[in-house]
C-alpha cells in the first residue's frame, strides 16, 4: 500500500510541475509578444484567458478521471490476482 502511495504522490508531482513549466513559459512567451497589447485594448484578453484556463481546466480535470479509471483497474487486477 505505501508502495502505491509513493508511486501515486510521485505521479501527482510529475504533473504538476510539468503543468507549472507549461503555465510559466506561456506566460513568459504572453509577455514578450505585441498581441498580447493589441487583446488588451481591444478587451479580448479576457476572452483568451478564459479559453486558455478551459483547455487547462479540461485537461486536468481528463488526468484526474484517467488516474481514477487506472486506480480502478489496478485495484481489479491486483483483486484478480
Amino acid at each position: 500500500m505505501a508502495a502505491f502511495l509513493k508511486h501515486k504522490f510521485h505521479f501527482m508531482k510529475k504533473i504538476f510541475s510539468l503543468v507549472y513549466t507549461l503555465l510559466y513559459t506561456s506566460l513568459l512567451a504572453a509577455q514578450s509578444t505585441a498581441s498580447s497589447d493589441f487583446f488588451r485594448n481591444i478587451g479580448k484578453i479576457y476572452v483568451v484567458v478564459a479559453v486558455i484556463a478551459l483547455v487547462f481546466l479540461g485537461i486536468v480535470f481528463f488526468l484526474i478521471a484517467l488516474e481514477r479509471r487506472l486506480r480502478k483497474l489496478e485495484h481489479q487486477i491486483k483483486d484478480n490476482e
